[in-house]
C-alpha cells in the first residue's frame, strides 16, 4: 500500500481511518509521521513520504505526530492474512519474542538466519527487527507512563529497555517529549496507582460489532477461568512472566482493556493477546465489501457489519477445549473444561472473586488419567493424543505457526475431522479464510438463506468470499438465536 502515492496522498487528504495502521505518512517539512486520519490539516503531496510501519519512520528520522498519536494506531490487517514467514515475524514481534529470547530466537522459530530475518524485514517494512520491536517498546513505555503512577525506571524495565538511559533516549527520539512531559500531557491524569492494575484503550477499525464476539467468549466462559461481569468478559492468563488477569468491556470507539499483572514485563505480551482474541486488527471494511458482493450474504452484512471471529488468548488451551466440545452442546463442553481446571489449573488470586484458575497447560494435562474423564473412550485417546504432541513439542500452535502444516499435523491425529481442524485454524491460528462447511449451525443458516446445504457444494460457493470465509461462518452463525450471538445483558 505504502508504495501506491496517489492512493496514499487521497487516504490522507480525505482522512481515511481505514487506513490507519496500514501505513504511515512523514512530512519532509516538520519531520513528523502521521496516521492517515490525522486531524491536522493535510501536508502538501510534494511534502508527503510514506512507510509500511512506524519503525520505518522512526528509522527515517521522523518523529510521532503529538495529535494523532500514529504509534496507537490498530495494527496492520495485513499481517493476519499472510501465512508466509514476514508475517510470522511480524506477529511474533508483536508478540514480544524479540525482547523474551532476541533476534537470534525469532530467526530460530522461523527456520532463518538472522540475516534473512534482517534483510527481508527491511525489505518490506523498512526497519529490521531490532527497531520494529524498539517501535513498540516505545509504545508499551508510552501507555505505561500515560495510565499509571509507576516510577520511570520500572517502567523502562517493564517495557523492555536495557537501561533507563535507552528509555529516556528512545522517548526522546520517537516523541519529542521527556516521560515526565508525556505524563504531563497525557488526557486525563495516571489514576491512583494500584499494584500490577494497569488501564488503556484497545483502538480498532470501525465498524466493530460486539454481539457475536463477546456472546461467543461469554456463553462459552469456562467456570474459574472465564466470566462475563459488570459488562465486561474477564478472564486469566498464562504469561512469559507470571498470570495476570483481563476484563474487555467494548465501547464505541475503543475497547477498555484494565489488566491485573503479577509482573508489569507481561504488558507486550497480554496486549498482544488481547488483540488476537478480540481480532481487533482486521478490516473489517475490506472483509464487509467482499461478503456483500454475494447477493444472499448482503443482508445479513448490511444488518450488522463489522463482525468480528473470536480468537483465543491461548492456542493450546482453545484446541484442548475443541476436542472438549466435539459432538456436544455449549454447557456439556464448559462442564467438561471446569472439571479438568479444578482437577489440573494453578490456583491464581482474583481479588474481584469469581476467577480461581489458570487452564492447565499441555503439560499438566499429559499424565492425567483416562478414566477420569467423563469422556467416551475414543475422545479420551484423542485428548490424551493432543496434550501430548503439544507437551512434547511435536504440535506446535501458535502466532508462527505454518497454517497449512499444522492442518496436515492435526488431521494426522486421531479423532480429528475437518471440523475440530478447522476450528483450531478459524480461532487458535488466526487463519480469516478458514470454513467450516459441516458445522451443523453453518449449514442450517445457508439451507435458510438459499445457499448449497451440501458440505462439498457450499466449499465450491464461499470461493467467492475467500480469504475471508471465517468472517462468513460468524455471520451465518449469526442467523440463529443460540447465545453465542448475543451480547450478555
Amino acid at each position: 500500500m505504502h508504495t501506491e502515492t496517489e492512493r496514499c496522498v487521497m487516504a490522507v487528504q480525505s482522512k481515511d481511518a481505514r487506513f490507519d495502521g496500514v501505513f504511515f505518512t512523514a512530512v519532509r517539512t516538520t519531520r513528523i509521521y502521521c496516521r492517515p486520519s490525522c486531524p491536522a490539516v493535510p501536508p502538501k503531496p510534494e511534502n508527503m513520504e510514506f512507510h509500511p510501519s512506524a519503525a520505518a519512520c522512526q528509522r527515517a528520522g521522523f518523529r510521532a505526530c503529538k495529535r494523532c498519536r500514529p504509534d496507537t494506531s490498530p495494527g496492520s490487517p495485513e499481517w493476519n492474512v499472510r501465512a508466509d514467514a514476514v508475517a510470522r515475524a511480524m506477529r511474533l514481534i508483536q508478540d514480544g519474542v524479540v525482547d523474551r529470547e532476541g533476534v537470534p530466537g525469532l530467526a530460530r522459530r522461523l527456520g532463518w538466519s538472522t540475516r534473512q530475518v534482517e534483510r527481508q524485514l527491511l525489505a518490506e517494512l523498512g526497519a529490521g527487527p531490532l527497531a520494529l520491536a524498539r517501535a513498540q517498546r516505545a509504545q508499551t513505555a508510552r501507555t505505561l507512563v500515560e495510565t499509571t503512577a509507576l516510577p520511570f525506571g520500572e517502567i523502562a524495565f517493564a517495557a523492555g529497555f536495557s537501561s533507563i538511559r535507552s528509555f529516556n533516549d528512545t522517548v526522546r527520539q520517537v516523541f519529542a517529549l521527556t516521560p515526565g512531559e508525556l505524563r504531563a500531557r497525557a488526557a486525563r491524569p495516571a489514576a491512583p496507582h494500584t499494584p500490577g492494575v494497569i488501564s488503556l484503550r484497545l483502538p480498532f477499525r470501525a465498524p466493530l460489532e460486539p454481539s457475536n464476539l463477546f456472546g461467543h467468549l461469554a456463553a462459552t466462559a469456562v467456570p474459574g477461568v472465564e466470566e462475563w461481569r459488570d459488562g465486561a468478559y474477564r478472564r486469566t492468563l498464562a504469561l512469559p512472566y507470571g498470570h495476570g488477569i483481563v476484563a474487555l468491556a467494548p465501547r464505541p470507539d475503543h475497547i477498555a482493556c484494565r489488566l491485573s499483572l503479577t509482573d508489569p514485563r507481561d504488558l507486550t505480551h497480554a496486549i498482544s493477546r488481547c488483540r488476537r482474541l478480540l481480532d481487533l486488527d482486521a478490516d473489517p471494511v475490506a472483509v464487509d465489501d467482499r461478503l456483500r458482493a454475494d447477493p444472499l450474504l448482503a443482508p445479513l452484512v448490511d444488518k450488522a457489519p463489522g463482525r468480528r471471529v473470536p480468537g483465543t488468548v491461548d492456542p493450546a488451551e482453545f484446541a484442548v477445549r475443541a476436542v472438549l466440545g466435539q459432538q456436544v452442546s455449549t454447557a456439556a463442553a464448559r462442564t467438561h473444561a471446569a472439571r479438568l481446571v479444578t482437577a489440573h489449573g494453578v490456583p491464581v488470586d482474583d481479588p474481584e472473586g469469581g476467577l480461581t484458575h489458570l487452564f492447565p497447560t499441555p503439560e499438566a494435562l499429559s499424565g492425567l488419567d483416562p478414566e477420569t474423564l467423563a469422556l467416551p473412550r475414543s475422545r479420551r485417546t484423542t485428548l490424551l493424543t493432543l496434550v501430548r504432541a503439544l507437551a512434547d513439542g511435536e504440535l506446535v500452535l501458535g502466532p508462527d505457526t505454518d497454517r497449512a502444516e499444522t492442518r496436515a499435523r492435526l488431521l494426522a491425529l486421531p479423532g480429528f475431522g475437518p471440523w475440530t481442524t478447522e476450528v483450531i485454524a478459524m480461532r487458535a491460528l488466526g487463519d480469516p479464510d478458514a470454513f467450516l462447511p459441516g458445522d451443523l449451525g453453518v449449514r442450517r443458516a445457508a439451507e435458510g438463506l438459499g445457499l448449497p446445504g451440501s458440505p462439498a457444494a457450499l466449499t465450491a460457493r464461499s470461493a467467492h468470499w475467500a480469504p475471508w470465509r471465517a468472517y462468513a461462518v460468524q455471520y451465518l452463525w449469526a442467523t440463529d438465536a443460540h447465545p453465542i450471538n448475543h451480547l450478555p445483558a
